[in-house]
């Protein structure tokens, strides 16, 4: 019990982590770890506790909440919570000071973490390919529709109505469970970061409410829907997101400003330095998911 708390704290915290890059998200390192489906699933437990409250069925509200594993969630969402707390200004400034290098490191995690996720199609065929290349060839395109990634370089929503605001928390949530985009990143994207950080930094409670309630429907209309399809169309699922990951490389890109942009330069600086350091988080990202898989195994109940 102790052991996997502590794992579900740790696996937590580099997704709180991972949240806080451009092009990488929480859903990515969930998939290094193999907890992609376990996370997935408890969410669309919860989520549909909600609904059953709000039916006033008090029966299946209880039932639904015994089918969330509390012992994996709560330890997690701590983890997440405290990286992002913790780890924001540090990775802020790697990213600005070492923009090449943090690029190239986060260029080889998500490589691995591809290679992870299509290591676990049960019957992989051609058409999970085609459709792995289609999605990152969309989401490659997308992504350069802005030149920029941050709140200086895209445009921001100057005075947001309500619904902009819980349209905001219902999209940008959307990303703790989908590799390959972080949710500050989506927030950015719809010119809602500035406005979603000023609600916060202000103390302005029912803005903050209204994107919170607005997280909290999205997320539990999209874990029913990622829950269903991981059901039904496993390997096409783990497709599209192996795609969504291919596509994120865009921001990743080192050259010529790190996440700081979208724009393809050529290598022209620190060239050997950042093939090492992509090496380095690919090969890392092979070591962690050896390692989380032994970890599940011992965690796993015997059927002797």
């Amino acid at each position: 019990m102790i052991l996997d708390s502590i794992t579900s704290f740790v696996r937590g915290f580099a997704m709180g982590t991972a949240d806080l890059v451009p092009g990488v998200s929480g859903g990515t390192i969930a998939l290094v770890f193999g907890i992609y489906e376990r996370l997935v699933s408890s969410i669309r437990a919860g989520s549909s506790a909600l609904g059953s409250l709000v039916r006033l069925d008090i029966s299946g509200f209880q039932r639904w909440l015994r089918r969330v594993e509390w012992r994996f969630i709560i330890p997690l969402g701590v983890g997440i919570l405290l990286a992002v707390v913790s780890l924001a200004t540090v990775i802020s400034d790697l990213l600005r000071n070492e923009p090449v290098l943090m690029a190239s490191l986060f260029v080889g995690l998500v490589a691995g973490s591809m290679l992870v996720a299509w290591n676990m199609l049960r019957r992989p065929r051609a058409i999970h390919l085609w459709s792995a290349l289609a999605v990152g060839l969309v989401v490659f395109v997308l992504l350069g529709l802005h030149s920029g990634t941050t709140e200086d370089t895209v445009q921001q929503v100057a005075d947001p109505a309500m619904w902009a605001y819980f349209g905001a928390g219902a999209v940008a949530i959307c990303a703790m469970i989908l590799p390959g985009i972080s949710g500050s990143f989506i927030l950015i994207m719809l010119g809602m970061y500035t406005p979603v950080l000023g609600a916060v930094t202000d103390r302005d409670i029912g803005v903050v409410l209204v994107f919170i309630v607005g997280a909290v429907v999205g997320l539990a209309l999209f874990s029913q829907m990622l829950h269903r399809a991981l059901t039904t169309h496993h390997d096409i699922v783990l497709a599209v997101l192996v795609g969504l990951m291919g596509g994120s490389l865009r921001v990743l890109w080192p050259w010529p400003l790190g996440v700081d942009s979208t724009k393809l330069g050529s290598p022209d600086s620190d060239v050997v330095v950042a093939i090492g350091m992509a090496v380095i988080g690919f090969v890392f990202v092979l070591i962690i998911a050896r390692f989380a898989a032994r970890i599940e195994e011992l965690q796993a109940p015997s059927t002797d």
